[in-house]
């Protein structure tokens, strides 16, 4: 082929991209066209977005971002006349709160703002709403009149009891990425931003209480524990416990980090499965903040809370994921109660020999499968026969995956309060404590569940997990004992 015909081509190849592309931009504007006449006979505002910016998604899609200028209000400070689906980066009108994620000085840092009110839109510097799921229920609040959609909280003498104190992992961006470290000061360190009107709310509470459990009254009762007057109040039972509550609040480039995933990849993910909840994940990577739709993690601290940063102090912790049916129900297909019951008592024992006990609860019920799952694998467990050879497979089956914790992001609670080494670690699970070595928190000892605190329908899970590599200090189940290892059967629950 000459060297003539071949530029001929390209020439031609050019002008049909150049006819393509005009064609295209057409069908574009006919659609916006179409969708803002459309909202405006809706609305009864034919002129209200004259002066839109026009812009292409990630798909080459076409949407319509309003300036904010031309935005009356519906309710004036509460709401815009018309619904904000979404902003951009350097969209006029937008300008982010500073936000500095890793900085020391929380000044520096700067609060983390994320009201979608109307006098709060440009201004926000995350994704997502305070609360979490619990957005939804002050939505519903707000919808049925019983919450002002603009209340401003009081938070008076709301501080919290006692001082975590900061920790050089707070400055640390690598160490801490899925919690504010600052979360718990928030009215303090932002308190003149709250005066001038920004939503500024606290992610994480700490507070102080009593606590009551059974099996722990018993053990006091027998002589297993001592009442000490300070962790083990009195003879009733009453344990003197710090807690603290943790809303996730997630920096997307180190989450990405640690998840070994790319940025924009891991906020497509995020868009895509929420059925595009949040559609400034894809369209504003100048906000690096999201506080996500899905449960926190509560602290239970026994003894001086000081002394957790200390290497000297003896530190026995128990990471615990939610287990609804067995933690508040009592079921007997797993072990998580009593285990859980067991790290507090462990915990407890350690506080009144002057080291720390520590509760970590995380909300990820169902290996974070959820409740529905999980009943659906019981049924297919108990169905087709609950062997230890088939646990993990009938998990698999329905849910398409095993486990969906992810204990990568476990550990910055850990950095939040400065633990550096646990003495003994009251957990069997190795991505537990793979996750927190990774971190670099040293563990001396690991601790499994006594036998005798295994009920009888859950060792089909307890053989499984150690098959799996789960620590234990006794024998590991042959593949041909995971088949001897069976559960209640499904006839056993008839009435």
């Amino acid at each position: 082929m000459s060297e003539s015909v071949l530029s001929q081509i390209l020439v031609t190849l050019a002008d049909l991209k150049a006819s393509q592309q005009l064609l295209s931009d057409k069908v574009d504007k006919m659609q916006v066209d179409a969708v803002l006449s459309k909202d405006d006979h809706l609305l009864g505002k034919a002129s209200h977005y004259h002066n839109c910016a026009v812009h292409s998604d990630s798909d080459g899609d076409t949407v319509v971002s309003p300036p904010y200028e031309a935005e009356p209000a519906l309710h004036p400070g509460i709401y815009t006349d018309k619904p904000v689906l979404t902003t951009y980066a350097g969209q006029k009108g937008v300008k982010p709160t500073k936000l500095n994620w890793g900085e020391a000085d929380p000044k520096a840092r700067g609060p983390i703002v994320v009201s979608h009110l109307a006098n709060q839109i440009n201004v926000r510097n995350a994704v997502g709403a305070y609360g979490g799921p619990y957005s939804i229920y002050r939505s519903l609040a707000v919808a049925m009149g019983d919450l002002p959609a603009d209340h401003k909280p009081n938070f008076e003498s709301t501080q919290p009891p006692i001082k975590i104190q900061q920790q050089p992992q707070w400055a640390d961006a690598s160490k801490i990425v899925s919690l504010d470290p600052f979360g718990h000061l928030t009215s303090e360190y932002y308190k003149d931003e709250i005066k001038k009107g920004l939503d500024i709310r606290p992610t994480i509470a700490i507070t102080r209480a009593h606590m009551i459990v059974p099996e722990l009254q018993a053990e006091i009762k027998s002589g297993g524990m001592r009442v000490d007057g300070k962790v083990i109040v009195n003879e009733t039972g009453e344990l003197n416990v710090h807690k603290a509550a943790v809303d996730p609040v997630w920096f997307l480039p180190g989450v990405a980090s640690r998840l070994n995933v790319e940025e924009d990849h891991l906020r497509r993910s995020l868009f895509e499965n929420t059925g595009g909840m949040y559609p400034e994940l894809i369209t504003r990577p100048d906000l690096k903040v999201f506080l996500p739709p899905i449960g926190g993690l509560t602290v239970y601290i026994f003894g001086n809370h000081e002394l957790l940063s200390d290497p000297n102090t003896r530190l026995t912790v128990r990471v615990h994921d939610e287990c609804n049916g067995s933690d508040v129900f009592g079921s007997d297909i797993c072990t998580c109660r009593p285990y859980l019951v067991y790290g507090m008592k462990e915990s407890i024992k350690e506080a009144q020999n002057g080291g720390v006990g520590l509760i970590v609860y995380f909300r990820k019920e169902g290996r974070a499968l959820g409740e529905v799952t999980k009943y659906l694998v019981y049924n297919a467990r108990k169905r087709e026969g609950d062997s230890a050879s088939k646990y993990f497979q009938r998990t698999q089956d329905v849910a398409g995956v095993k486990d969906m914790r992810f204990q990568a992001l476990m550990p910055d609670v850990f950095h939040w309060l400065g633990v550096t080494k646990i003495d003994r670690f009251m957990s069997m699970s190795n991505m537990k404590h793979d996750a927190l070595i990774d971190a670099g928190i040293k563990i001396l000892e690991r601790v499994p569940i006594p036998d005798e605190l295994i009920p009888p329908d859950s060792k089909v899970e307890m053989d499984a997990k150690i098959a799996a590599g789960y620590f234990t200090t006794g024998a590991i189940p042959r593949e041909e004992d995971l088949c001897r290892t069976l559960g209640r059967g499904w006839d056993d629950f008839r009435m």
